[in-house]
């Protein structure tokens, strides 16, 4: 339990957390027939549609740099979601309403089998819409983002027994204040980014997040498994994992675990980024294009018009 505890510690901080015209879209909740957003999008670019999810309390600025990359030849719809980086909060349960929307959204702006990318809690997200809609999207790629994240130190670990450990964290989480966030983010967030600029700018809007959003949102991650729905993505997979932070002893166990989490999707790839911390986008960025570059290279998608 230790051993998880720790673990889920360096989790919470892993997911903790512009150029030319751009436009600002909201994408309605769709549970319960509330109206407020599940999330905002700020649309850059053109080309391919390319949707950009970031991970938890993190706004869309951690994809800057993506979308200054990208933008000459794909679309990027980047969301900062419900509760993160001062956006308003939802309702429970956050991430089933987050992934309809989603869904809603490249229904309603009919976007032609988007390129999904998303990161941590942005990938799990990647996986749950593919799974779930695998004929609306096109390649997904996540960014140290898994199908179910406590199995990464836990290969015994399930839904349901992680549950006390996950509910004890947002407990912790809705009992802070918004001061108190604040401060053990950044903490967080310096052992996930190896550069301070970098930390400086993702806790610029990440410390505006609510941390009760922040504790129902962990939770919901925690004891999620998506692990038996992956097997229905019907379109090409990369992920991404960041093994910088990792000991040596125990590289080459985590790396197996990350391929075996994918390892039922039919067209599925697995790098690693060796000099990456958890913002792998940050820290590897010429790394991360690349491998981005070459996959949507080569990843056809089914029925793409």
């Amino acid at each position: 339990m230790t051993k998880m505890k720790n673990f889920c510690r360096v989790l919470l901080a892993t997911l903790t957390l512009a150029l030319g015209p751009t436009t600002m879209v909201r994408a309605d909740d769709t549970a319960a027939g509330k109206s407020a957003p599940a999330f905002s999008v700020k649309v850059t670019g053109t080309g391919r549609p390319m949707i950009l999810i970031p991970g938890l309390s993190c706004g869309g600025d951690v994809w800057d740099g993506t979308v200054s990359h990208f933008k000459d030849n794909y679309e990027c719809h980047v969301l900062t979601l419900a509760g993160f980086a001062g956006q308003p909060a939802i309702h429970a349960p956050f991430l089933d309403q987050v992934r309809a929307a989603i869904v809603k959204y490249i229904n309603d702006k009919k976007l032609d089998h988007p390129v999904i990318i998303g990161h941590s809690l942005g990938g799990f997200m990647a996986f749950w819409v593919g799974s779930t809609n695998p004929q609306q999207v096109g390649p997904i790629i996540a960014v140290d983002g898994l199908p179910f994240l406590p199995a990464l130190f836990n290969p015994n670990a399930t839904a349901e027994s992680v549950k006390p450990f996950a509910d004890q964290f947002r407990s912790s989480l809705s009992a802070q204040t918004a001061d108190e966030f604040a401060v053990s983010n950044r903490k967080s967030l310096a052992t996930m980014i190896t550069d301070p600029k970098d930390v400086d700018a993702v806790d610029a809007t990440g410390k505006k997040s609510d941390p009760k959003a922040v504790g129902e949102a962990f939770y919901e991650l925690m004891t999620a498994d998506l692990r038996p729905l992956v097997k229905a993505i019907q379109t090409p997979v990369l992920l991404i994992g960041a093994t910088a932070a990792l000991p040596d002893d125990q590289r080459a166990a985590i790396e197996t675990v990350y391929r075996q989490q994918v390892s039922t999707i039919p067209n599925h790839k697995v790098v690693f980024a060796a000099k990456a911390k958890h913002f792998i986008q940050l820290d590897e960025p010429q790394f991360f294009y690349t491998q981005v570059e070459q996959f949507l290279r080569t990843a056809a998608t089914p029925g793409m018009k």
